[in-house]
């Protein structure tokens, strides 16, 4: 499913602030087709997003854009060769090349507190990757499952974006609940919602895919107040109902 047509200026606002946070960090698998690095110059590959080649090479995000003079919303060309000055890292470990563990900020005093809203998982499944705070970590947390397994709405509110405009992620929707609260739901095999469409918690949205992935997987987020929050601190245990 392509995107339609957003139903008035608030949606356009939304999409428009949603798709620049979501530019600048999604999951940290590696695409299908991996970029290839020679000695400080990275050429991109199909798939590859500046985050993506920041988590394989160690160079954080905001070091690539100023060593090769790239500005927001950090748009990169197949075949582009990039400079970069890191070490190849392992996104699977989260440790580079040199065997160290990378550093994972604390999470930030401004986050709202546990409970505030009432969440609830989007799929089931293991998490594959966890989020970090890290500069380059990881924005959200990806989901491992079975290709067509439901994906439904995280909490109630407004679809703002379902399409595949956005390289990397796929088919993705973009749910916003509140002014303070977004969520987005990546790599689906199916869109199940338009834009402008009003969901409820629990309402299933996607099915489960690999676009814009190397495996089928869900890519989860939660935004709050234009910040990527861990998820896994505002959800119920894995399994679990919300309580709330």
């Amino acid at each position: 499913m392509s995107a339609g047509r957003l139903s008035g200026k608030p949606f356009f606002i939304a999409v428009c602030l949603a798709v620049t946070l979501l530019l600048a960090g999604c999951s940290g698998n590696k695409s299908s087709d991996s970029g290839s690095e020679s000695g400080p110059i990275y050429t991109v590959k199909r798939g590859d997003t500046l985050y993506r080649i920041a988590r394989k090479t160690g160079t954080s995000v905001k070091d690539l854009a100023r060593l090769n003079g790239i500005s927001a919303p950090y748009t990169i060309e197949v075949g582009q060769r990039l400079k970069v000055n890191g070490s190849t890292k392992t996104a699977s470990s989260g440790r580079s090349s040199s065997g160290r563990t990378a550093a994972v900020a604390v999470p930030q005093p401004s986050w709202p507190p546990v409970g505030q809203r009432c969440w609830r998982w989007p799929t089931s499944g293991k998490v594959i990757l966890p989020y970090s705070s890290a500069d380059g970590g990881n924005k959200g947390i990806d989901i491992a499952g079975q290709r067509g397994q439901p994906v439904v709405a995280s909490g109630a509110g407004t679809v703002v974006y379902a399409g595949n405009q956005l390289r990397g992620y796929g088919n993705l929707v973009m749910i916003k609940h509140s002014e303070d609260y977004i969520t987005a739901y990546a790599h689906n095999d199916s869109l199940l919602v338009n834009n402008g469409q009003k969901v409820k918690a629990g309402e299933k949205i996607a099915t489960m895919g690999s676009t814009g992935a190397d495996g089928v997987q869900l890519h989860f987020q939660i935004r709050y107040r234009a910040t990527a929050i861990d998820p896994q601190r505002y959800l119920p245990p894995p399994g679990k109902a919300p309580s709330c």
